[in-house]
């Protein structure tokens, strides 16, 4: 189907020959996004494959947007939906993600960087809701292992640039083994938005709106916070990143969410942002060489400059670290 035969679907019995579409340009994934333009009004036009023939009541896109909207957390609203045609038509809250409204006023970082951790940890306090699905998945060993494993086959062994042997390759994995080992034996799980970062996060009307979040599970409180404050796209000063966790663990705290003392809270925080980074290091990598989508090979350095700091004050990442850095780092000089 074309463009305007997916928005027939959507707005049977509209005159739609008059609209413009116009393509947005989205992140690394198979979903496509359109804005559509009429004279006095703008939406946006969703094309998820994965919606076509799937239930809507149990599509994960639309069962986290309910649970969020219902939670008041603001997330664009949805106009109508169509599993036929895998499509749906939101609410457009225009192009300024957080990396750019930081960037633009460098002055808005802290109150706006603030009012982003209030809103995750409005969603960190929502309780499981019937059978929705996020509240049924969780990082769990099999989905941290996955992740480490996807960068060590794209980062490494499919990396043209990198050499490295089977010996190291296997010392590596047992290492990402006892890191997972370290971050599964934690209680007190969360719900996390997964990809909780500067560019899933629009500001609309001065206000942060979120996105994406269709991916959302189970897991340590530090997952987001560490996706937030270990941005890939966009780094914090570290008088800030201190401020900022800070004020995440006491707003856990107060709302009965963490029963560990900030020490512990800190490590935990190191070691998810170190398995947090390494996955995004795997799809910046996968994006590069698999898929051709060169727009985020800027972003494999950054990330990689953060892990030294994790290396550096936990024992527990020095082993991995060092194979990291000494097979990885030499690549990109």
């Amino acid at each position: 189907m074309i463009i305007q035969e997916y928005l027939q679907r959507l707005l049977p019995g509209k005159n739609i020959s008059d609209v413009l579409v116009t393509k947005i340009t989205g992140e690394a994934s198979n979903r496509q996004y359109f804005r559509i333009q009429e004279k006095n009004n703008s939406r946006v036009l969703c094309i998820d494959p994965g919606f076509r023939s799937a239930d809507p009541a149990s599509y994960p896109f639309l069962v986290l947007h309910n649970i969020l909207a219902s939670a008041a957390i603001a997330v664009p609203r949805i106009y109508a939906a169509d599993n036929v045609s895998g499509c749906l038509l939101m609410e457009d809250c225009g192009n300024m993600m957080l990396q750019d409204a930081v960037r633009e006023k460098p002055e808005l970082t802290e109150p706006l960087y603030l009012d982003v951790i209030d809103i995750m940890v409005q969603i960190q306090r929502i309780e499981k809701e019937g059978d929705a699905i996020a509240f049924t998945l969780s990082f769990d060993r099999e989905k941290l292992m996955f992740e480490f494993d996807f960068f060590i086959t794209h980062a490494l062994q499919n990396n043209r640039n990198v050499s490295m042997g089977s010996a190291a390759t296997a010392q590596l994995r047992r290492q990402f083994e006892s890191i997972t080992d370290e971050l599964t034996a934690e209680t007190g799980l969360v719900l996390n938005h997964r990809d909780y970062h500067c560019r899933n996060i629009l500001i609309h009307n001065h206000q942060p709106v979120i996105i994406d979040f269709q991916d959302a599970r189970m897991g340590l409180a530090q997952y987001d916070a560490a996706s937030l404050l270990r941005d890939s796209y966009h780094k914090l000063d570290d008088s800030l990143l201190q401020r900022l966790q800070r004020y995440h663990y006491d707003s856990l705290l107060e709302r009965n969410l963490c029963s560990t003392a900030f020490d512990e809270y800190l490590r935990l925080f190191d070691l998810m942002a170190f398995q947090r980074n390494i996955k995004a290091l795997g799809t910046f990598f996968y994006q590069s060489t698999v898929v051709g989508n060169n727009s985020f090979k800027q972003y494999i350095e950054p990330t990689i400059a953060y892990l030294p700091d994790y290396i550096n004050r936990h024992a527990e990442l020095k082993t991995a670290g060092r194979i990291i850095m000494e097979t990885l780092a030499p690549s990109l000089s």
